[in-house]
């Protein structure tokens, strides 16, 4: 028995995530969290159990009544203004450990006083939060009216929830900045799991370029697309979305679209590109330590998760601002230091983000969060959080 479950051990645990309706970043660390307590049933708005890892799709899953709702799996942003009470009546009263794996409103679940809800926050909710602007942009003018008008409100819920939470996880930095600013309480951070390789690609580097994103705005693929297409550079485009349709309108020949396709074409690209593009601002951002894994080196925007997992001029090269004149000159810089870039050194920083360092980081939290429990109770653990005590667990 491992030592998170040894901590753990008579109590009857419960995890909660915002939806299950993909397998994207917040579902591999459910997955990673859900893999460490085989028992634990699954609270959360909404599920399709088709979309979900066998890992996930054979758990015992309890929905909201959301999921009751026609079209609310496909269409489930437009219940926004559904969530907070939704997410309220996940009734998680029967137990005394309940890990939340939320980037809008499960926070909310109603757990017991006594009880210990630990929240590992992906974000706060980006389009009620800090990107509510951008998301209203390529929203229908109904779609963004509406927006406009229940933020407010589901904001102050938000807030209201994070009160109830006995202490947070970040997934990164930044994150911890963003829970202090939006919910002024103060987190731990502890990296997702990312899938890194043995060891980093052998072969030499084609002459391509490579972006995988969802095409949505705040992820600024234009400014690749852009890039390459005013200087002659290939590029390849991995993933699809709203954007999908202007991109290609605006792309050259030398830019190529491949919509959605499967992990291992995704690692064969990765493993064979000169450099990985990525010129959004995110959260933490899992593709580019991918990329890593794989020994190839990232173009990013020097802003949000990708100034904890790229270091500069070591495994990439930072531009300053979302402009395309400037990606244009980083990539520039980039080519005429192309014999700077060592696969096995970049493969190396990337290993600090493995599953297996991400289960040490959080068994060693979720450890020491239930012992000052079982000592003091929630009150214990939030106040030596929010006091910083348990930041020492990040320097181990």
């Amino acid at each position: 028995m491992g030592p998170m479950l040894a901590a753990l051990e008579g109590k009857r645990v419960a995890l909660a995530h915002h939806w299950l309706l993909s397998m994207r970043g917040g579902e591999k660390v459910l997955q990673a969290i859900a893999e460490l307590l085989p028992g634990a049933p699954i609270f959360t708005l909404l599920y399709d159990r088709d979309e979900l890892c066998p890992a996930l799709g054979r758990r015992s899953i309890r929905a909201s009544f959301l999921q009751r709702l026609p079209g609310a799996r496909s269409n489930h942003r437009y219940a926004l203004p559904l969530y907070p009470l939704a997410a309220g009546r996940l009734d998680c009263r029967e137990f005394d450990v309940v890990i939340c794996s939320d980037a809008a409103t499960v926070k909310a679940v109603r757990c017991r006083p006594e009880a210990l809800k630990i929240c590992y926050c992906h974000s706060p909710m980006r389009y009620v939060w800090n990107l509510r602007d951008e998301y209203r942009r390529q929203m229908p003018v109904w779609t963004a009216a509406a927006l406009r008008l229940v933020g407010p409100y589901v904001r102050q819920c938000d807030r209201r929830a994070a009160n109830t939470v006995t202490t947070f996880i970040a997934n990164s930095r930044h994150v911890r900045a963003r829970i202090r600013n939006c919910y002024g309480r103060e987190s731990v951070v502890i990296y997702p799991p990312v899938d890194i390789p043995a060891s980093p690609a052998s072969e030499t580097p084609d002459e391509y370029y490579l972006v995988v994103s969802e095409l949505v705005e705040y992820k600024r693929v234009d400014l690749a697309v852009e890039a390459c297409t005013l200087t002659g550079r290939r590029l390849i485009v991995v993933g699809d979305g709203p954007l999908g349709r202007r991109l290609r309108r605006r792309a050259g020949p030398t830019v190529s679209f491949w919509g959605r396709v499967a992990n291992e074409e995704v690692a064969r690209l990765m493993a064979g590109c000169r450099a990985l593009l990525f010129c959004g601002e995110e959260d933490f951002g899992m593709v580019p330590v991918e990329a890593q894994g794989h020994g190839r080196p990232v173009i990013a925007l020097a802003r949000g998760g990708a100034l904890e997992t790229v270091l500069d001029g070591q495994t990439g090269l930072f531009f300053a601002e979302p402009r395309a004149e400037l990606v244009i000159e980083v990539l520039e810089r980039f080519e005429d230091s192309a014999t700077l870039w060592p696969p096995q050194a970049i493969h190396d920083h990337a290993y600090k983000f493995t599953l297996e360092q991400f289960r040490r980081r959080f068994i060693d939290f979720i450890s020491w969060a239930v012992g000052a429990w079982e000592a003091g109770g929630p009150q214990a653990v939030r106040q030596a959080c929010e006091r910083g005590h348990a930041m020492a667990l990040e320097r181990r």
